[in-house]
């Protein structure tokens, strides 16, 4: 029941990274302060469809 997701940084748009998760325990979306490298320093991420 695990899919891959990617997550996006919602400051600049790029999708920086890609994890899995549990659609049926967590169908929400799955947000998470990641590094992003185009701005030097952690910001917010969002799961993309």
């Amino acid at each position: 029941m695990r899919v891959v997701i990617t997550l996006a940084c919602t400051e600049t748009g790029d999708r920086n990274y890609t994890t899995t998760k549990n659609k049926k325990a967590h169908p929400e979306r799955l947000e998470l302060r990641k590094y992003c490298p185009r701005m030097r320093k952690y910001t917010l991420h969002r799961e993309t469809r």
